[in-house]
């Protein structure tokens, strides 16, 4: 067994951003898939893992930690490993405000828009509208915040970019154009040319999966 377990479900984007860091980190790792349609989360065995009975759920084997919420487990993967955590405690902090905001507008707006398109969920018109614009406003605040910038934080990718970047990257399944954000456009590149890069469909196999 791998000294970690992610839990998740391959739809879930929170759960995409931490298996995007393991993939980054190259860090063994088993996958348990759970069936949010068949109502797994709510099991007993799983909510004694999460009492949110939510995913992603990572577990660290070694220490006997078992975490929830993916800026939570980013966090701890970044100390876990010494990789993305930034070069001191101010752009660890730095990182930290980056995830807040994101779960913000960003993410309500992109996840949301994305679960309308893809027909996981059903909203009133105006609800839909509402959702699509706090999308856009919050990826003209973030193409405005990294002009003349690479990274969010600092002079190199952290938790921050991995973070922001899986929700972003959804942006194409909510039928979201990101023609007019060039600067995000340029930053997702940089994102995806790091070393073990994999998109969502790479990272969450849609069964469980054992370490190689």
């Amino acid at each position: 067994m791998a000294r970690y377990t992610l839990h998740g479900m391959w739809p879930s984007g929170p759960t995409y951003k931490v298996g995007l860091m393991l993939r980054l980190t190259n860090t063994p790792h088993d996958y348990e898939h759970v069936d949010l349609r068949a109502g797994a989360h709510k099991a007993d065995a799983f909510l004694a893992k999460n009492r949110y009975g939510q995913v992603p759920v990572l577990e660290d084997h070694e220490k006997d930690v078992c975490l929830s919420q993916s800026s939570v487990i980013l966090d701890y993967l970044a100390d876990e490993t010494g990789q993305f955590a930034g070069k001191d405690r101010s752009e660890r902090l730095s990182a930290r405000e980056w995830q807040f905001w994101g779960a913000g507008p960003l993410a309500v707006g992109v996840y949301r828009t994305r679960a309308l398109k893809l027909g996981f969920f059903k909203f009133p018109e105006e609800v839909a509208a509402a959702n699509l614009q706090s999308a856009l406003g919050a990826l003209k605040e973030l193409d405005g915040l990294l002009a003349g910038r690479n990274w969010l934080v600092g002079g190199g990718a952290t938790i921050a970019d991995i973070d922001i970047y899986g929700i972003a990257s959804y942006c194409s399944q909510a039928q979201i154009d990101l023609q007019p954000f060039g600067n995000v456009r340029k930053w997702m590149a940089r994102v995806e040319d790091l070393a073990g890069f994999k998109g969502p469909q790479e990272c969450l196999p849609q069964a469980s999966v054992k370490a190689a």
